[in-house]
């Protein structure tokens, strides 16, 4: 069995004195583990940092072995990522949210969106725009999608400013009104077709992280007896202290 394919690298785990267990997110191949030998070795260790995009061909003698990695670097994405702390825990939390994905089993968009992600994170505030988006196209990539186009209460398509917790469905502010304290808002750029080109309020990004959070806890983590993972809470943490230092200089 061979097959050559792109990925992006998720993680990677010492195996042996000197070869590394890999995990990719491959456009055609989906999430996929793969041996490389000579993988904990310096030459090796750079290509196969979280974030990078890669070139892989991927050997075994049956479909359902590990296998093994012959792979090259293409975009080194990783020494830019990981120098700030936003990079790290978002770059962390990305392939978390990945893993989610069952293995060997294709999703192209996913592959594309993350890669896109990945490619434009280098501000705190668009990075989290990307992460929120990311979290929300994951929750309909595994069957949990929401429903942001009407309004769950009436059917309306515009001034749509909340969401149900139960139903994932959009509300619209004539609706949703006298009952927002119990609902999730839904943060202008995630609104359809609404031009947010003049950027996103600090409220807007909580509030996208709060209505995704909401979901996948429910919906993905919970299920599986799992949490949110720490680095989420530590880009959250990360963009909270951002608007702190912004306040303090606008004062």
């Amino acid at each position: 069995m061979e097959w050559t394919d792109e990925g992006i690298v998720l993680g990677v785990r010492r195996h042996g004195e000197s070869s590394a267990i890999v995990e990719l997110l491959t456009r055609e191949h989906g999430r996929h583990l793969g041996l490389v030998r000579g993988g904990a070795g310096s030459r090796m260790r750079p290509l196969l940092q979280p974030g990078n995009s890669v070139s892989a061909v991927w050997r075994a003698r049956l479909d359902e072995h590990l296998g093994t990695y012959a792979i090259e670097g293409l975009r080194l994405r990783a020494a830019t990522l990981l120098t700030s702390s936003h990079g790290v825990y978002g770059v962390t939390h990305l392939a978390s949210v990945a893993r989610l994905l069952p293995e060997r089993d294709p999703h192209e968009d996913i592959f594309a969106l993350l890669e896109h992600t990945l490619d434009d994170f280098d501000d705190i505030g668009g990075a989290a725009v990307h992460l929120i988006r990311f979290e929300l196209a994951m929750l309909a990539e595994l069957g949990f999608g929401l429903d942001l186009e009407n309004c769950a209460a009436t059917g309306e398509t515009t001034d749509l400013i909340y969401v149900s917790p139960k139903s994932g469905g959009a509300v619209s502010r004539t609706a949703g009104d006298a009952w927002r304290d119990r609902l999730l808002r839904l943060p202008a750029f995630l609104r359809q077709g609404e031009d947010y080109s003049d950027g996103w309020s600090d409220a807007d990004l909580q509030d996208g992280f709060q209505l995704t959070g909401h979901f996948l806890l429910r919906h993905v983590l919970e299920p599986r007896g799992q949490g949110h993972s720490d680095a989420r809470a530590g880009f959250i943490n990360a963009l909270i202290r951002r608007q702190a230092r912004a306040v303090i200089a606008s004062s």
